[in-house]
């Protein structure tokens, strides 16, 4: 597989079956309530197909990079997954919303540490920088606390992250890609390996213009 064999395309209903075994895929830790299906994929292609991302490799799907538009409180930031997901269905969409709130980046373990997640990464920003909005906000797990967490608390596990001294390889690859810590999430998704953890995560459109 070269870099050149791997496809970024927008979201097509014809691929909401393999986006539902790409999420049983890529997270097993994750609860089975958490978890996307089909449905929710079809509701994704409705409702903002420009702004939903898959990458592939002939016709396989491999990744997703998927979310939605949203006016974010950052005076109230504490939310579930769950609930500013409406369920998965991303019912929350707002044409008009200044941020994009990232749902989901995945890629499947067998394609793993290919760029497939950088290109994921960049198609959202793209679309944020072509609608002109104020950037990507995220609740961002970090799956790399599951070996800490005996040992230490979730925002000391955060800090030596950002520090540089733990690599997560979650929150240290958004990190390197731009993003800002903004707090942590706490009870935000069931999730054995974050504990139910998250990290708000914001990447600020560096192009952006107030209308």
């Amino acid at each position: 597989m070269t870099k050149d064999s791997i496809r970024i395309e927008t979201i097509k209903p014809p691929y909401a079956s393999a986006l539902e075994q790409l999420q049983r895929d890529c997270f097993p830790t994750l609860s089975q309530d958490e978890l996307m299906r089909e449905a929710h994929f079809l509701n994704h292609c409705r409702l903002f197909p420009e702004g939903n991302f898959v990458a592939l490799i002939e016709n396989r799907v491999i990744g997703l990079g998927s979310g939605f538009l949203i006016d974010f409180d950052f005076d109230q930031v504490q939310h579930r997954f769950q609930e500013i997901i409406d369920g998965g269905f991303y019912s929350n969409h707002d044409p008009k919303g200044e941020w994009y709130y990232g749902g989901d980046i995945s890629v499947h373990p067998a394609f793993r540490r290919r760029g497939i997640g950088s290109r994921l990464y960049e198609a959202r920003m793209g679309i944020v920088k072509r609608l002109n909005r104020r950037g990507i906000v995220a609740g961002g797990l970090i799956p790399g606390y599951a070996d800490y967490k005996e040992r230490m608390s979730p925002s000391e596990y955060v800090r030596q992250v950002v520090a540089g001294a733990i690599h997560d390889s979650t929150l240290s690859f958004q990190l390197e890609r731009g993003f800002e810590l903004r707090g942590l999430l706490e009870d935000y998704i069931e999730d054995s390996a974050s504990d139910n953890w998250a990290t708000l995560i914001v990447w600020e459109n560096p192009s952006y213009q107030a209308v």
